[in-house]
């Protein structure tokens, strides 16, 4: 049996809920109470909204956070529902450069984690399933992933991208040698007239 890009997220959720399960977490993240907040407090959370844990998006958060500080997942739940409940799942793009040490991610050679690289969201239905035009595809699209925007994932252009780099660093070690030469022959030869009086 083939598999395809789309079997992974549900893999990547049922195994994510299924630890929850085993450990005892609800799938739905109950809002915070909002009684106890102090509005005078700029910290304080002000979102009321109930969090889905079974969500791709939080999956992905929370399976992030566990891989990058090597735990179980157990110890990143509440951290994975602060960000969905905060930022929802553009902030997978910001917790992505946040782990990458404040980088931005260029989604043209990194895969991205949500979409896993397809540049749609795989929890909307495809153009091509809708039958959407052609055209859309290039007007800022619904379906377009909200991490990576539809970036196009292509790990084969980094091997262009070295490569022109390469070159492009010869050239200007290349020509600062030249420069280099050029301004020792323009000493020697001023030394050697001496100073003019």
């Amino acid at each position: 049996m083939t598999t395809t890009v789309f079997d992974q997220f549900t893999r990547r959720t049922a195994d994510v809920t299924a630890q929850l399960a085993t450990l005892g977490f609800p799938l739905t993240a109950p809002a915070p109470p909002t009684a106890d907040l102090d509005p005078a407090d700029p910290w304080a959370s002000s979102y009321t909204i109930p969090i889905d844990r079974s969500t791709l998006a939080w999956c992905t958060a929370v399976t992030m956070l566990a891989n990058h500080h090597h735990t179980g997942i157990s110890r990143q739940v509440s951290t994975a529902d602060a960000l969905l409940r905060e930022l929802g799942v553009r902030g997978l793009a910001q917790l992505h450069s946040d782990l990458s040490g404040g980088a931005p991610i260029d989604y043209r050679y990194t895969r991205c984690p949500y979409c896993s690289g397809i540049g749609e969201d795989p929890t909307q239905p495809t153009c091509q399933a809708l039958g959407c035009a052609p055209w859309h595809e290039f007007d800022g699209h619904d379906h377009m992933c909200p991490v990576c925007r539809g970036e196009d994932y292509d790990p084969e252009r980094i091997e262009e991208q070295m490569q022109r780099m390469e070159e492009l660093l010869a050239d200007a070690i290349e020509e600062r040698e030249e420069r280099t030469s050029l301004r020792y022959r323009i000493g020697t030869r001023l030394r050697r007239q001496g100073p003019r009086s």
